[in-house]
């Protein structure tokens, strides 16, 4: 009988150990990281976000949007061009999520949120057989004001020089005029020569001056290659590292914008932008804000 007692105590204590065990268990992993429950998390983010604006933006996107949608499935990221005006507008009407720019706002377009994700320099760029090396920023910009009308004016080649440029509304060439053409001595901001052949992308002025040896035009940094030549702009390179220290003379910001405070999806995937691992991805092309 007593043996029975025993064995019946002994049967209660175990359970109630193993009932201990189970819970201390239990609250050893609240903090550690389950993989299975890491991976839900990473596929809660779903829906649709439209990114809209400028082309010289639009890469970028495309690839940070990409990037982003492989962590997250239930996620479609549409990216757009259109130019920062046009960027601008969409993230202010809200027929975009997201707005993006290649210059500074206006004081007339602050009425939108903004954040900078990159920072990019425009390089002056002429064929790739022009012996030109480096023009003044004065010189460049009495060439796109057509005061410059022949490169006999500026180096040691001859020939009438063409001024091709990006359209109206590009930030690419709003940034260009701000910072190359400024205003004339009544505040009137000016503009490029109005028989310069305008192209509707980066890549078109690029292509355009590639084939023409008495072209000049500007493009991102970002989209230089071997087909054509970057100019020296008062003796210093378009290079990241000249735009990183402050020293090339023609640089700007990559803008994204949204009409309200963002949140959800669109919130989890600009701060994504802004992480280190989002910059990193920045950083094969342009220039990282941190």
């Amino acid at each position: 009988m007593k043996n029975k007692k025993i064995n019946k105590k002994s049967k209660i204590v175990a359970v109630f150990i193993g009932l201990i065990c189970l819970g201390m268990t239990a609250c050893g992993n609240a903090g550690e990281k389950d993989p299975a429950s890491e991976a839900v998390d990473q596929s809660v983010i779903s829906g649709k976000i439209q990114i809209a604006g400028s082309t010289s933006v639009q890469p970028l996107s495309e690839e940070l949007a990409k990037a982003f949608m492989e962590k997250n499935s239930g996620l479609t990221i549409h990216v757009a061009g259109g130019g920062s005006g046009a960027g601008i507008k969409a993230a202010e009407n809200k027929t975009a999520d997201i707005g993006a720019s290649s210059r500074e706002l206006k004081s007339e377009e602050k009425s939108v949120k903004e954040v900078i994700i990159a920072l990019d320099g425009i390089a002056v760029i002429v064929h790739k057989d022009n012996p030109l090396e480096d023009l003044p920023k004065e010189d460049i910009k009495k060439i796109f004001l057509g005061e410059m009308t022949d490169w006999a004016q500026v180096g040691n080649m001859s020939g009438p020089i063409r001024v091709y440029t990006r359209e109206e509304g590009s930030g690419t060439r709003g940034a260009f005029e701000e910072l190359i053409l400024g205003k004339d001595a009544v505040g009137k901001e000016l503009k490029i020569i109005e028989t310069a052949n305008v192209q509707n992308s980066t890549g078109a002025v690029r292509t355009a001056v590639a084939g023409d040896k008495n072209g000049i035009g500007y493009i991102s940094i970002g989209s230089l290659n071997d087909e054509i030549k970057a100019v020296k702009v008062d003796k210093i390179s378009a290079t990241v590292e000249n735009v990183k220290a402050g020293t090339y003379g023609i640089s700007r910001p990559f803008i994204y914008m949204t009409k309200d405070e963002p949140s959800g999806a669109v919130k989890a995937y600009i701060e994504w932008v802004l992480s280190a691992e989002g910059q990193e991805l920045v950083a094969k092309s342009f220039i990282p804000i941190n």
